[in-house]
């Protein structure tokens, strides 16, 4: 059995992988401050209550390039114009354009070996995304609606998955529920779809959610609620096995659920320390990271931030001019990940939340005539980051030219297997297609476990 050793047996069998999941959109939030940090409570039957974990998924769209980031090659010609430096980790060496991550590599851990089969933008995006190839009957799920529904959580007022900034033109089905239906869709925030996000006049991105206020006064929207609750009674009774009425009614319900003052507030970035909002960056990832940890702060599962549409392109597809593009990319990256490691860090949330950053596939070692690279899923990198992982370390190795992976080989579904042990969920929980078909949350990957803390 490849890496399927006794820690992932216990931990299988410790998370009730035959037992029913965990689901419901909308739980109720706890104060932070007397939430859980033992990782167990008493509930009123003397049983345990599953830790609160959190996860964050920091979706590179475009592809970006380990050559320049995670992998580089300064001695070979295939290494390109940027230099590599010396990180917190000895032996651990990043990018020169990743200073601040660089400081926190100890909790760090690059995959180098990633291998995967799509080299199309649309394909390459559901791939990463759902850890299944786009064909066949079954929509599947992206990985953040799956965790989103099986995570254990406490909170009600917001939903418990959130896209921030996503760009989701190469493959719309990469960004929505899948067989999972309406009801676990993730709330989209600022998305970038049309080119990028609305600049407010501090010069912040807006990263706000439309109809959050309620149209007409609070006593008249009461009693269009009580209608439109009586309505929608009426009409699901008539119609129980409509699943498009099912997923129109979850969708208001979740609409109405977000009108409240509390979940909004979540939204308002304006009441974070003016120092801190600037550490993060002022465009959308770097905002999308502050409010990346608001969400979690407030009980949120998954959350994923996007670090997409450029002024010179969509995000790091660098087919032309990649070392500029990747400078630009990498300071916004570097801004935004460092201080949210730092902030989850003071705040004692780190060792609950676990972060991963990928794209669709990596990038060609070997420059074009452009100055630019290429799709390459041959050989790439992903990185591990916080609560759950083993870090300050790099796992697998690929050739001195980076054309090939030359020691530990994984494919995408060991990457999201590994992510769903680093949040306390077992890759075999099952999810339920509508007719009925067990789905597991990974089919057939096998969690890294050197990379497991």
């Amino acid at each position: 059995m490849t890496r399927l050793n006794r820690r992932r047996l216990i931990k299988a069998a410790g998370m009730g992988v035959f037992g029913a999941s965990a689901s419901g959109w909308f739980p109720k939030i706890a104060n932070r401050a007397n939430a859980d940090t033992t990782g167990s409570s008493e509930s009123a039957a003397g049983k345990k209550s599953p830790k609160k974990r959190h996860c964050i998924l920091l979706w590179m769209p475009g592809g970006p390039t380990q050559t320049d980031t995670f992998d580089m090659k300064p001695d070979h010609e295939n290494g390109g114009e940027f230099k590599e430096i010396a990180t917190s980790v000895p032996g651990l060496r990043f990018s020169e354009h990743l200073p601040k991550l660089a400081k926190h590599a100890e909790h760090l851990a690059v995959v180098r070996s990633l291998s995967t089969k799509e080299g199309d933008h649309g394909r390459g995006t559901y791939l990463m995304r759902t850890g299944e190839s786009p064909m066949g009957p079954v929509n599947y799920p992206p990985i953040g609606a799956a965790l989103a529904k099986t995570m254990p959580t406490d909170q009600q007022e917001l939903p418990n998955y959130v896209s921030i900034g996503p760009f989701r033109a190469f493959n719309r089905d990469a960004f929505g529920p899948g067989f999972l239906g309406a009801k676990y869709a993730p709330l989209v925030v600022g998305a970038t779809d049309g080119g990028g996000a609305t600049v407010g006049d501090d010069g912040y991105a807006r990263l706000q959610v439309d109809s959050l206020k309620a149209p007409v006064g609070k006593e008249r929207m009461a009693r269009r609620l009580e209608m439109w609750e009586q309505l929608q009674a009426s009409y699901l009774a008539d119609h129980p096995d409509s699943a498009s009425a099912k997923a129109h009614h979850q969708t208001y319900e979740r609409t109405v659920n977000m009108m409240s003052k509390k979940a909004g507030e979540a939204f308002d970035l304006s009441k974070e320390d003016a120092t801190l909002r600037e550490a993060y960056g002022k465009g959308v990832f770097g905002q999308g990271c502050l409010l990346a940890r608001r969400l979690i702060e407030r009980g949120v599962s998954f959350v994923e931030v996007s670090l997409g549409t450029t002024s010179g392109g969509i995000g790091w597809d660098t087919h032309a001019d990649n070392f500029n593009a990747v400078k630009t990319l990498s300071g916004e990256l570097d801004a935004g990940w460092a201080t949210l490691i730092e902030d989850l860090k003071l705040r004692g949330m780190l060792e609950d939340t676990t972060i991963l950053w990928m794209g669709e596939f990596g990038r060609t070692p070997k420059i074009n005539q452009s100055a630019g690279r290429d799709h390459f899923p041959q050989a790439w990198s992903c990185v591990f980051a916080g609560g759950g992982i083993a870090g300050g370390q790099a796992y697998g190795k690929t050739t001195a030219d980076g054309m090939e992976v030359d020691e530990n080989k994984v494919g995408v579904k060991d990457v999201l297997a590994t992510l769903c042990s680093a949040v306390g969920m077992s890759p075999l929980e099952e999810n339920y297609t509508d007719n009925g078909r067990p789905i597991p949350l990974v089919e057939e990957g096998e969690p890294i476990d050197d990379l497991l803390a």
